[in-house]
């Protein structure tokens, strides 16, 4: 008998995509799987009835009251059965072969501590058009060198990516639900830590859809509070790691990646940034901009330039979003 993976799905004002991501749950050429999905009963739109749509023995659906995602996460776990867990935000898609892929590749391993990650790609409507760009993520690491690499380099893995033993969960623990922004980049670190090394398995892929939700940058002006208190959680994971000259480094690196999120409107929560990175001996300095906003800061200043380049990048991201979903829906009734 294969081993058992649970798809898990939280969902929130997910009515325009959950159908979607159901059904690439549902078409994993892996054949011995469950679909759960929790909807949060505080949507507005049409998530739950057409999540009840697929409601079968192999997909569960599930309402819980209006909390966070962490707890809607935690929730999904508790129910599932399966020995290998999966987890899918609602808007995100599977390629069909991605679990079995992996499967494939853990039936290699005697190592029960081992994760195992794969490739995403960044897509609006047409997965045909999904991009896909390797990160020094993009292969096998130890649990040391994954966090050095993607604190330091700011890097990440789409949390889609990831197919983890239930024994590594246990090990790790549920998703912290006192994180609200950023809660699946505290766990992951944790998961990581937990493990015994990271599997990366070329060609098992999974579709990152960029909803028009707003950048994380954008979400990081509103949320500043909830992100900062994610980020010193991580802080601490990379911390933890020893105190080698290297790891004192990607601390330093992690807090000035950050701080133009927080720089200068919020004083006291850079000094805080500086606190820490003084007591791995490190120093921040004024965030700089990206050159092409350099000519906007000598005319405006640096407020504006930081707003610019904010705020810039989502009117073209608006622009080939538009694009792409009416070249999506000329395609479906041309093979209609």
């Amino acid at each position: 008998m294969k081993p058992l993976v649970s798809i898990l799905i939280p969902a929130y004002n997910a009515g325009p995509w959950i159908a979607d991501t159901i059904r690439s749950a549902l078409g994993q050429t892996w054949s011995n799987k469950e679909v759960i999905v929790v909807v949060d009963d505080g949507s507005k739109d049409e998530t739950l009835p057409v999540a009840r749509q697929f409601a079968s023995k192999t997909v569960s659906v599930v309402i819980r009251s209006h909390q966070s995602a962490a707890a809607a996460r935690n929730e999904a776990f508790d129910i599932c059965q399966g020995e290998w867990i999966q987890w899918l935000d609602a808007d995100d898609l599977l390629a069909p072969d991605k679990i079995a892929l992996q499967m494939q590749v853990s039936e290699q391993i005697a190592n029960t501590r081992t994760l195992l990650s794969s490739e995403f790609g960044y897509f609006f409507y047409r997965t045909s058009k999904a991009q896909f760009h390797p990160t020094p993520l993009w292969t096998d690491l130890s649990p040391e060198e994954w966090l050095l690499r993607k604190m330091g380099q700011n890097d990440h893995m789409q949390p889609a990516t990831w197919l983890v033993r239930r024994e590594i969960i246990a090990a790790a623990g549920r998703f912290n639900e006192q994180v609200r922004v950023d809660e699946d980049g505290e766990y992951f670190c944790r998961l990581v830590l937990a493990s015994d090394g990271i599997r990366f398995v070329p060609g098992a892929k999974v579709f990152y859809r960029v909803s028009g939700s707003g950048s994380s940058i954008q979400r990081t002006l509103f949320h500043a509070d909830a992100r900062w208190h994610s980020f010193q959680l991580q802080f601490a994971h990379l911390r933890s790691l020893g105190d080698t000259e290297r790891v004192r480094a990607a601390c330093v690196n992690f807090l000035q990646n950050w701080l133009i999120f927080f720089y200068p409107q919020r004083p006291d929560i850079v000094k805080q940034a500086e606190e820490l990175a003084a007591s791995v001996g490190g120093r921040l300095e004024t965030p700089r901009l990206r050159r092409k906003y350099v000519w906007v800061q000598k005319i405006l200043g640096y407020e504006a330039a930081r707003r610019a380049q904010f705020f810039l990048p989502g009117l073209k991201g608006r622009a080939l979003r538009a694009w792409d979903r009416a070249m999506f829906q000329l395609e479906g009734r041309k093979a209609g």
